[in-house]
């Protein structure tokens, strides 16, 4: 009971405070471990190292394609593309967001880079800032289980403590795929077949010189996707090899790059780790997902766990908080209710949590409200970003039970 209350005293604190609820995770459990007789030194092995050089290489590298304009450079060949009607430029905007982002960017810097193209191709075209803000923040979204983003390694961790190691690319399949039939049908809502039909004349981009960084950062993240994919690398370790070569070369500059890096992510994802590994061992997790299951069944726990986090993640951070506090429960879930599918339930969790994930109260639509035209009225945008992040929720639920209960199984 006492590890329990922790951990809702830590989701509690980062929905309402800006605190980093990482340092308070890694306090929090040494202090459960007095109180329990834990020894410290169990405390200190809670910490995922493997998942924390998984990230720190994969940031890295990420982070240096960002700083040496590759992942810009990517982006302005790709939004050349976008000609012809307005239909051809919001789905290119979707397909690029979630190509960068399976390409290892994540959602944040993916959003970062695509949503001031996009908004402002949407301005030009006369497109919806509102319709264009969420299907790049779903494209982003899209891509972001790859095993080669952060959030793709987070998860990729999970599944080896659950025995599901393999199970990383159909993860990210569903979640892609069920992006992908939402962001359709949020078009063909938003813009109907109008948009299909209107055609718009986009002005010259400015040429942007490609470098031989640029080349050569692709070249090695290619190299990486490669042998993770086909070789069964371990795309942590690959990636601080594949960071060196850049750094040896001096692609990108060094002290920028880490000053850069995403260290306040990392240091909340691991302190939750720690956290969730002392309240897992004093059986606090199982009173957890016990709560969980009585409102649930096998046929509706798909469901019930996208709700429960997409609510938390609408105020809180997904990968820092919902994720790690939520994915353990999948096993456990199953083996309360008597039956269910784990993956199915590992897909709804990260569904639920990834859709409210474009609300103004969210880096992705924040970053998308900053990025609209002059014309647009902001007030508006974030009113309709609001209501759409909240209703997410909902649509989350709905879609976990249709997706992961039905179709995707």
């Amino acid at each position: 009971m006492l590890s329990l209350a922790a951990l809702l005293v830590v989701i509690l604190l980062s929905c309402v405070t800006r605190l980093n609820v990482g340092f308070l995770a890694i306090a929090l459990a040494w202090l459960l471990s007095l109180a329990t007789g834990i020894s410290s030194s169990i405390v200190l092995s809670g910490f995922p190292s493997s998942l924390f050089l998984t990230l720190v290489g994969v940031t890295l590298l990420f982070t240096q394609a960002e700083v040496n304009g590759t992942l810009e450079q990517l982006a302005h060949w790709i939004t050349r593309l976008a000609r012809g009607n307005a239909a051809s430029i919001v789905i290119l905007f979707f397909l690029l967001s979630a190509f960068l982002s399976t390409l290892g960017a994540g959602a944040l810097p993916t959003a970062a880079l695509a949503a001031p193209l996009a908004m402002g191709a949407a301005s030009r075209a006369g497109i919806s800032p509102f319709l264009m803000a969420v299907m790049v923040g779903n494209g982003a979204n899209a891509g972001n289980l790859s095993p080669l983003s952060p959030i793709g390694v987070i998860v990729d961790e999970q599944l080896i403590h659950l025995n599901l190691a393999d199970a990383g690319w159909q993860l990210y399949r569903n979640h892609l795929l069920a992006h992908v039939l939402i962001s359709v049908v949020v078009l063909l809502a938003l813009g109907g077949l109008r948009v299909f039909r209107q055609p718009v004349t986009m002005p010259k981009e400015e040429r942007s010189e490609t470098r031989w960084t640029h080349w050569l950062t692709l070249a090695v993240i290619a190299l990486l996707m490669t042998g993770v994919i086909f070789f069964k690398l371990p795309v942590g370790l690959a990636a601080f090899a594949a960071a060196t070569v850049l750094t040896v070369a001096r692609a990108a500059p060094e002290e920028a790059v880490v000053a850069k890096m995403s260290w306040g992510v990392m240091v909340m994802v691991c302190g939750m780790s720690m956290l969730i590994a002392i309240v897992e061992r004093t059986g606090g997790l199982d009173l957890f997902t016990a709560a969980i299951a009585r409102f649930s069944t096998p046929q509706t726990v798909t469901a019930v766990v996208a709700f429960v986090s997409g609510i938390v993640s609408a105020y809180s951070s997904t990968s820092g908080v919902v994720l790690p506090a939520f994915l353990p429960m999948a096993g456990k879930l199953v083996t309360q209710l008597g039956g269910g599918d784990v993956t199915s339930i590992l897909s709804s969790i990260c569904l639920g949590s990834h859709l409210v994930d474009v609300s103004p109260l969210s880096t992705i639509g924040a970053i998308c409200i900053a990025s609209a035209g002059t014309e647009v009225d902001r007030r508006v945008l974030f009113r309709q970003l609001m209501i759409w992040g909240l209703s997410m929720s909902f649509v989350g639920a709905i879609a976990s039970f249709l997706f992961f209960g039905v179709l995707f199984q």
